[in-house]
């Protein structure tokens, strides 16, 4: 009696295989993006000093005629919701030192997303900039170009599974939460130009009808994000965090708005519970895959 094995896949070399993809001999052009994404980096720190007042300037709360303070809209979240630039200026310097790195030049996940990353800090100096120096509208299309930009640079980095604790939280974590709250910031930064500039007056009630509109649509926008991103918790984090900032200033402040503050926590529940339940799904799909990709197949036996 012979057996005759049928050919297993050779999982050491296959992930041998993965771990040299994953990076290469450095190049100039890797160099080259490791001294952009600091310069960026540098670049978005100080605007963000500029756009502060730090230097002497105005505080980008009483640009634009205050079209920007917490108090201008009913889709204006509390001060302490801009807190969270703290986090995502923090994790993108950590980023910028750590990318830098000799061991991280040649690395196939950082030529995917470094640029984009790099023209992510450059979007979010310049919407600074255009809030102390140009005008309303121009910060409108500064913001709308980073949001397009953070969704396009999150989608490159999912599609390659983060090799790291570090990468994970330099890389998604911080691109993810300034993805989330950009994603709001886009629609508080519409809507006050939308108030300020186009839209007539309107009353108490007209105000709290758009409001909650409006949060139905980043509502979708939240799920849209969740959808695309396997469920990434960083966007929603940082989306629900503005949410509830939003609801804080509606429900304890003026102008005072207790329907969109309702909606406001509402869409922050249904924005975090949608990202948690496609994330667990994907994880459920990825230990499902690796577990057949790592089943022993039945020898076959011929006579």
């Amino acid at each position: 009696m012979n057996r005759s094995p049928s050919r297993e896949p050779t999982l050491h070399g296959d992930a041998a295989a993965r771990s040299e993809a994953r990076s290469e001999a450095p190049t100039g052009a890797d160099l080259a993006r490791q001294i952009v994404v600091l310069s960026a980096v540098v670049f978005m720190i100080i605007a963000a000093m500029v756009g502060t007042g730090f230097f002497g300037g105005t505080n980008v709360r009483d640009l634009q005629g205050g079209a920007l303070d917490a108090d201008a809209t009913v889709l204006a979240p509390a001060t302490p919701a801009f807190s969270i630039w703290s986090v995502v200026y923090l994790l993108t310097i950590g980023y910028a030192v750590w990318q830098a790195l000799p061991s991280q030049r040649g690395r196939a996940r950082q030529r995917r997303a470094g640029w984009w990353i790099a023209a992510t800090a450059v979007l979010n100096g310049g919407w600074l900039l255009a809030a102390q120096f140009l005008t309303l509208p121009l910060t409108v299309v500064a913001i709308v170009l980073l949001l397009v930009v953070l969704g396009v640079t999150l989608r490159r980095l999912v599609a390659q599974r983060p090799e790291s604790p570090v990468d994970l939280l330099l890389m998604d974590g911080a691109v993810g939460i300034h993805l989330g709250w950009v994603s709001l910031a886009t629609v508080a930064n519409i809507t006050a130009w939308l108030a300020a500039d186009v839209v007539a007056p309107m009353d108490a009630d007209a105000q709290q009808l758009w409001g909650v509109l409006v949060l139905v649509v980043v509502a979708l926008v939240g799920a849209a994000i969740a959808f695309g991103t396997d469920g990434r918790i960083a966007p929603a984090l940082a989306m629900a965090w503005g949410l509830v900032w939003i609801g804080i200033a509606r429900s304890t402040g003026e102008p005072h708005a207790p329907a969109v503050a309702t909606t406001a926590f509402i869409v922050a529940a249904v924005v975090l519970a949608a990202a948690i339940g496609l994330r667990a799904r994907a994880l459920t799909r990825a230990r499902s895959a690796g577990g057949l990709a790592h089943r022993p197949r039945t020898l076959r036996v011929s006579r």
